[in-house]
């Protein structure tokens, strides 16, 4: 039987692994963004079962070079420009790898005390660093928590709000009304995947009608539909406003939002998954006028914020009514400091109840950039952005479709679609750059999202000369 590796193995393994990393961070502008294999190549590349022995590291990292880098799409990558960043970097990492290296289970304060309260000030540093709402701050009655994404941040806001719609009740006889859940057509897919899983189904979700220039929510819309449930005997549970769409980066307006679902007693959840990063400039916080009303709110600094996947920042208001909705205590659970009241247990804020020590990554983050060097970081990419649309701007056969107030310009070659669909597929057949596509008002529209930690002027710049060379030939 092979021995575990001990200290020192590691230490001369982690050597090698880091220099692996790092070569592969120098090497990512020479590599195809997208992976140039077919379904299949890789997983046909590896032995049909484990190995009967140990196999030295060197074994391994000659087959991430062989087998497993070639087969990936490179999110950090410069020339990635699709869906949104997934940002990570160097303290990021190296927060992660101590995190791994403790190996602990932070469900419970007692079970690791650092680990719940390194996080409990981490995110009092970012509600500062972004200046949320003070009710959202640990200090009284609200408080934050890092959840793996804002899929689950969604889910947990639609659990909270049930239970409070249901006076209670929720938790001991489930759903036994019919509930609704009202977002806007350009939400996250999130919001219906959590109404399912809550039991409300997909008709539990009413999607509120946007307007067609901004793209988005109409409060006019929201009012009649939650007015009109309520004529109809259906409980108006929950309404989900994004800040920063996935689609375009439209921005719900808040402030006619909020005091709708004052009025109603409706649980408003802020989802700003993408866009709530940019919030750390000052200047760039318009998206959260009327943040006040909401009941909860989450980010991800895992999108825009350098901090690597996974990392969801989602804050409520008052976390006891989230305590409530979710708790559940066996007796092999039970401990001193949770029922002295003095502790956040933050198995109760979440679904699972295990969780890891992400609060690492984030603290590294913070310290080694500050929030200057977040706000360079994000300021890059608003003005890369806005350099990119300057250039579609000053080019009659393409348009601009919508605002790009943070840093995706969706756009397009003016008429049809289908020249859109194969100018998409050449540009990212090149190998060099790599977009995606949504759909504004039914028609085909392409995405250039700027983030990725590399990603420079000459990037753009060169996405831009692709784009439009490429463009005289389709069609």
């Amino acid at each position: 039987m092979t021995s575990h590796m001990t200290p020192e193995q590691f230490r001369q393994a982690g050597y090698a692994v880091v220099d692996w990393i790092a070569d592969y961070w120098a090497s990512l502008a020479q590599r195809p963004v997208t992976s140039q294999g077919p379904p299949g190549a890789v997983a046909a590349g590896l032995p049909a079962g484990p190995p009967a022995g140990g196999e030295p590291v060197e074994a391994v990292l000659a087959d991430l070079d062989k087998l497993v880098a070639p087969g990936l799409t490179h999110w950090q990558h410069p020339g990635f420009f699709g869906y949104f960043p997934a940002n990570t970097s160097g303290p990021s990492v190296l927060g992660d790898l101590v995190s791994a290296g403790l190996g602990v289970q932070g469900m419970l304060w007692s079970t690791g005390p650092a680990c719940t309260e390194l996080e409990t000030v981490m995110l009092d540093w970012l509600a500062e660093a972004m200046d949320l709402p003070a009710r959202f701050r640990s200090a009284g009655r609200g408080g934050g928590v890092i959840q793996d994404s804002a899929s689950s941040a969604t889910l947990v806001a639609t659990l909270v709000a049930v239970h409070r719609a249901a006076g209670g009740r929720w938790r001991e006889v489930g759903v036994d009304r019919r509930y609704r859940v009202y977002t806007s057509t350009e939400a996250h897919s999130s919001v219906e995947k959590a109404a399912r899983i809550a039991g409300l189904g997909a008709e539990g979700v009413r999607l509120v009608e946007v307007d067609p220039q901004s793209r988005a929510m109409s409060p006019v819309a929201l009012r009649a539909a939650i007015e009109a449930d309520r004529a109809a005997g259906v409980v108006p549970a929950l309404v989900v406003a994004t800040v920063g769409t996935t689609s375009t980066t439209a921005i719900d307006p808040l402030p006619q939002i909020g005091p709708i679902c004052a009025e109603h007693g409706v649980f408003l959840h802020v989802d700003a998954a993408y866009a709530g990063a940019a919030a750390v400039c000052p200047e760039l916080r318009f998206g959260h006028a009327g943040l006040e009303y909401a009941d909860s709110y989450c980010f991800d600094p895992h999108k825009w914020l350098l901090t690597g996947f996974d990392c969801d920042a989602f804050w409520v208001a008052d976390s006891t009514e989230l305590v409530e909705a979710l708790t559940v205590l066996p007796e092999y659970l039970r401990n001193a400091a949770s029922e002295s009241g003095a502790v956040i247990d933050y198995r109760d804020w979440q679904v699972p109840l295990g969780r890891r020590f992400r609060a690492l990554k984030l603290w590294f983050v913070l310290r080694w950039y500050g929030v200057e060097g977040l706000r360079e970081h994000i300021r890059s990419g608003v003005a890369l952005a806005a350099r990119f649309a300057d250039r579609v701007r000053a080019d009659e056969r393409f348009e601009l479709v919508t605002p790009h107030p943070y840093g995706l310009v969706c756009f397009r070659l003016r008429g049809a679609d289908g020249p859109n669909e194969q100018l998409l597929s050449a540009v990212n057949g090149s190998g060099r750059v790599y977009l995606t596509h949504t759909r504004v008002a039914g028609r085909y529209t392409l995405r250039l999202a700027v983030g990725a930690p590399q990603t420079a002027e000459a990037h753009v710049d060169e996405a831009w000369e692709l784009l439009s060379r490429v463009a005289e030939t389709v069609g």
